[in-house]
Order: structure tokens, then sequence, then C-alpha cells
């Protein structure tokens, strides 16, 4: 009965693309090891991938042979991987958890892709979908996060299914039992140290005690929500499709941006705005944030997001990666002569003049290349007198995140000799007394 409902669930929701081998996720336990007899009783091929990362010392050994055992039983292939998980989140600056998913996925996309893998599955069940839903609720993740687990998503650009959220805990216990499974327990399951732990283990049982039709409850609730939720996402990104837009910076970045006029007609505005920013990786507090400057906007206030960050800018909420930046690389040589007209008149940010010629005589060398800071000052070409370099990056134009990126070529003395891609300082420009020329070109680079 078990079987048959496995696989009218996995057409019902076409996980399982006909006679294509996928790649199922093997812990050990008993979630995967049953979904591994479903998927061997039902006739799909597939192939058995197992993660060690060494958190709980000689029970993941342990659990690497046991996979390894189960998958020569089953006649099929076996991948498996060793992480240094805690390492990676220390590096990383994430959790132990989230570096693990990080970890995993990335792996099964890379094996996906190299052995022509359909599909990665995975075991999670429809009470690990409840237990999503309430996590998503009390973090505040909005609608996008109260239709639990999806039976079919993306993830490291690779399909995940999951074919066994038709079924409970209970009746995976129940499959187990009467099959005679072997499985590996995870002792830390049953510990209380995590969020999803002190859930299962503390508040379902009090809500299965209170109302006995919780889980059936609940799993309509979900779908209800689900559907719902697809036709909310409809409209969110054809508002997306409409006041998000792109730009790709001269100095070698791409960034977002939302006019704060269309921010301003947003209609509930904290709503619509958390749904075009959460992709990004704002949660409603930075929203919120961001709502109370846009009352007065106020150039260049940062807001921090997990993966991006955001800013004012002349009208425009930018949004760009946190690892936006890029800094220039400049390559100094000897020239016999100029190679190319002079321009005198204002730079152009959308078009940075990477190769410049200077009066090597004037130049004391060595060159050094550096951020500009505030309270630098240069002599920009063609003017007589020296400014701001902030005042200069001002009529230039150039957004905040641009700033970031703008370096200064100073000689020996600490003079200004470049603002690298913008303008050349006056004081080192060819003349017709000039008899050596240097040739200065620049990249920028992450």
């Amino acid at each position: 009965m078990m079987l048959q409902k496995f696989i009218d669930y996995s057409h019902r929701q076409h996980l399982f693309p006909s006679g294509q081998e996928v790649l199922l996720a093997v812990s050990g336990g008993r979630d995967s090891v049953v979904l591994t007899d479903l998927c061997r009783r039902a006739g799909i091929p597939f192939a058995i991938a197992h993660c060690n990362f060494h958190l709980r010392p000689g029970d993941c050994d342990r659990d690497q042979e046991f996979v390894r055992q189960l998958a020569d039983a089953c006649n099929a292939a076996f991948h498996t991987v060793d992480f240094d998980t805690r390492s990676y989140a220390s590096s990383h600056g994430m959790g132990i958890e989230e570096a693990a998913r990080h970890l995993r996925y990335s792996w099964f996309g890379d094996l996906c892709r190299e052995h022509g893998y359909a599909c990665v599955v995975v075991a999670h069940h429809r009470d690990d979908s409840i237990e999503t839903f309430f996590l998503n609720l009390f973090r505040g993740t909005g609608i996008a996060g109260l239709h639990g687990i999806r039976p079919s998503t993306v993830a490291f650009g690779t399909r995940v299914v999951r074919p066994l959220l038709c079924f409970s805990r209970a009746d995976i216990d129940a499959y187990v039992g009467q099959h005679h499974l072997d499985y590996v327990e995870d002792h830390t399951n049953a510990l209380l140290d995590a969020r999803r732990n002190q859930l299962r283990h503390r508040l379902m049982p009090l809500l299965r005690d209170i109302y006995p039709s919780f889980d059936t409850i609940m799993e309509a609730n979900i779908q209800r929500l689900t559907e719902a939720g697809e036709v909310y996402e409809e409209a969110i990104e054809d508002l997306r499709q409409r006041v998000v837009k792109s730009d790709r910076s001269p100095f070698g970045f791409s960034y977002d941006w939302i006019a704060i006029e269309d921010i301003e007609n947003l209609s509930p505005q904290r709503t619509l705005l958390f749904e075009l920013l959460r992709f990004f990786g704002f949660n409603t507090a930075v929203v919120d944030d961001m709502i109370g400057v846009l009352a007065a906007p106020r150039t260049g206030a940062l807001f921090l997001g997990t993966t991006h960050v955001a800013t004012i800018d002349r009208g425009r909420l930018l949004v760009a990666d946190k690892f936006f930046q890029t800094r220039p690389h400049v390559e100094v040589e000897n020239a016999a002569g100029v190679g190319e007209d002079l321009d005198k008149g204002k730079s152009d940010p959308q078009c940075l003049r990477l190769v410049e010629y200077v009066d090597a005589d004037r130049v004391r060398q060595p060159l050094t290349m550096r951020h500009w800071q505030p309270g630098d000052r240069f002599q920009p070409l063609g003017m007589q007198h020296h400014r701001l370099l902030s005042d200069f990056l001002k009529d230039c134009k150039l957004n905040e995140f641009e700033k970031r990126c703008v370096g200064v070529l100073t000689d020996a003395d600490g003079h200004i000799v470049w603002v690298v891609g913008l303008r050349i300082d006056h004081r080192f420009r060819i003349t017709s007394g000039t008899r050596q020329v240097l040739r200065l070109s620049a990249s920028f680079e992450k």
C-alpha cells in the first residue's frame, strides 16, 4: 500500500523523469533507508550519495560504511565525500547546519552535472514539512515560508525532489517494521539544542495532544497556503519585473536598483518591499530601517542583508552582492610616445579611461596603489587649482558602490598621479617639453 502511494504521489507531482537515473541522498537513517527501499521496489534507477560531515567522531565513519554496504546490496553506484564542516562554517561565517546544507547540495549538483543524474532525491517527509512551517512562522519569513517543504525545488542549479512528503514519521516507522529494514541512528536527533528538535520533541507532541487531527489539518493548511502562495508569487514576480532594474557598473560589478518613487507608491509598502528584497537576504527588521530612512532620504545610508548590501543614492535604492567591491590593478611601463589623444573634458563614469600617459620625469617613483581617502586632494587635468577628491567624485556622479571601488595611484611623495579610470593630475600631464612617457593601464578585479 505504501509503495503504491509512493508511486502515485511521484507521478502526480511529476518527480521522476521516466527511465532516467537519479541520485539518492542517503544518510543511513531510517528516512533515507525507506526512500532507498521504495525507489528500489518502484524500479527507479538510482545512484547513492553520502556525505561524511565529521561532526560526530566515530558515528560518521560508521554511517559512511553502512551506506556503502546498502549501495552494494542495491547494486547502485556509490559516491561519498568528506567535509571539514566546522572549519568551513567558521571561515564562511555560517552556522553548522547552514554550512552542512551548503556543502552537501553544492556537491550533489556537481555529481549530477558530472554523471548526468536527472535530479537529487531527498527523504523529507510530512512531519519535516510541518516543522519547517512552524520554524518559518516564528522566523517571520512571510507567506513564502508558510508552504512547508515543496515536493520539487532547485538548489545550486540542481532539481531536488521529495517523494516522501505524502508520508508521516509514523508511516515510515511502520514501513521499517514491516520490512525489517536496518538503519543507523543519529543520536543528535534526540537532543534539544536545535530549534527544530525542540519543535519536534516538545511543541509537536503538545499540539497533537490538543488537536488529535493536527497532522491532517496541517497538511490541508499547507496545501492551501502553497496554492495561495503560487498566486501571490506570480503577483510579486510581475511587480519585480516592473520596478526592479539591473545595471552593470564600468567598475566591473553588477547591481539592481528600485526608484524611491516606485517604493513610495507600493501599497502595502512594508509587505511588498520585503517581498522584493527578501531574495537579496534582507529581513523584516532591515526593511523597516529602510522605510524609516526613506521618509527623509539620506544618500549613502547602508543596509546589510545576509548576502547583499543596499544603499540609497540619488533617488534610488541600490542593491549589490556583499562582495561587489572591485579594486584597480595598474600596470606601469615606459612608452616611446603618446599612443592616443588626450581628453581634457570631464570624465564619464560610464566610459572609464583605462589607459593614461604621464610625464615620466615629473613622477618620482615608486608608484603606489591605494584606496582613496576622505581629505585627499589633487589637481584634475585641465584645472588650475586643487580640489577635494570627494567633491570630484560627486561631480562624476558615481554612486555609493562605485565610490568604494575608486583607487588612486600615488608617487613617492604621496601626490596623486591618477584617480584610476577617471582623471590624471594636471601636474603630471604630457606637454610639448615631455621627453619620457609612462603608460598607465588599469583593470578592475574582484
